[in-house]
């Protein structure tokens, strides 16, 4: 598993206060099927499943540094961080 990588609309990972923020996560690549795994600095349980998480509406709580995990057969690997900064 290879090329693990986040991207963010709008880009930047800067999102105006109650817009919307779609995280993308992709794979370059893997072997088998793919799961997915989102997660926030800090917070223990994952945000979500699958290759995209949508946060329909940010609040102040929401800013912070996100992450994907990408697992297949076998290995796990690792996006860079995104900062994502509410305005």
């Amino acid at each position: 598993l290879s090329g693990v990588s986040l991207s963010a609309q709008p880009p930047g990972g800067q999102v105006a206060l109650g817009d919307r923020l779609v995280l993308s996560c992709v794979v370059a690549a893997g072997t088998g099927p793919v799961s997915f795994s989102w997660h926030r600095e800090g917070s223990g349980t994952p945000l979500g499943t699958g290759s995209r998480l949508e946060l329909s509406r940010v609040g102040d709580k929401d800013s912070g540094h996100y992450q994907c995990r990408a697992s297949d057969r076998d290995s796990v690997a690792e996006s860079p961080t995104l900062n994502v900064t509410v305005l």
